[in-house]
């Protein structure tokens, strides 16, 4: 993974943190290639989605950095067969991940369909579910140990976006992760998902920190970039810092206005004044 600093700003306003943009929510009107080079030439890692309908090797082609991918292709972590088909999917994605040196795949509680929602809801997982979750990712983590990626488990919201999904806070993320305890699991921090589940951002994150593998971002309500929203996100950078967080904080934001001035304010909200 690059160095901490990655996407930083003036002298007076560094980020110690490795800023990326996801390329799936941004400069929607251009082709994806073209998004990925936007991203990557004002000095951002790009993190995409479904990996399985890009041309990889055109993605390889644009020399960006590549920091996050889908991890899996289908599949859950409850049900037995769910769970081998999200294992050996995991796997292709691992060989593809080889094609971009991705080094994180992200993985939720379960698939879902093309508008976010699972495709088999089980919104209040039973102990019996929460000890296959765990036996599962113990799979995932000893895949990530064959091929040294990281799989990153998300939280996400059950309100707006994603109802029905299993282990979709971020506390349960954390235990699970926790329960696992290896370096091939981690969390993806989804702080946007969090502030519609449970709030508490700041507090989430030294809970949440000796875990994190990654940090996503958005604003509430709206799903736009930091500052167009509740969240006072430099206040958040500010924990980060504090906790001695020097890892990647990705914006995975749609543009309320444009996608540079989008990049501009997310930067600017990830910036520590000297």
């Amino acid at each position: 993974m690059s160095g901490a600093g990655k996407g930083t700003g003036s002298p007076a306003e560094q980020s110690p943190f490795v800023l990326a943009a996801c390329a799936e929510m941004l400069s929607l009107d251009l082709p994806f290639t073209e998004r990925v080079r936007r991203i990557d030439d004002v000095g951002f890692e790009v993190e995409i989605w479904r990996w399985w309908e890009k041309d990889l090797d055109a993605l390889a082609a644009t020399g960006a950095t590549f920091g996050s991918m889908s991890g899996y292709i289908r599949g859950e972590l409850i049900d037995p067969d769910g769970a081998d088909e999200i294992v050996a999917t995991a796997r292709e994605s691992l060989d593809a991940a080889q094609v971009l040196d991705v080094p994180r795949l992200v993985i939720h509680g379960t698939g879902l369909d093309d508008n976010g929602l699972p495709v088999r809801p089980t919104p209040n997982p039973t102990p019996a579910d929460w000890l296959a979750a765990l036996r599962t990712l113990e799979r995932l983590a000893a895949l990530g140990t064959e091929y040294d990626k990281v799989f990153t488990l998300e939280n996400l919201n059950h309100a707006v976006d994603h109802p029905g999904v299993p282990f979709n806070r971020a506390s349960d993320t954390i235990a699970l992760v926790a329960a696992v305890d290896s370096p091939h699991l981690r969390l993806n921090l989804d702080l946007y998902h969090a502030q519609i589940g449970e709030g508490d951002l700041v507090d989430l994150c030294g809970r949440a920190f000796p875990y994190i593998g990654e940090v996503q971002v958005a604003d509430v309500p709206g799903r736009c970039e930091p500052g167009t929203g509740e969240i006072h996100y430099p206040r958040v950078a500010r924990a980060l810092d504090e906790l001695g967080y020097r890892g990647v904080v990705a914006m995975e934001a749609y543009a309320a206005d444009d996608a540079d001035l989008a990049l501009r304010r997310f930067r600017e909200a990830f910036s520590i004044g000297a």
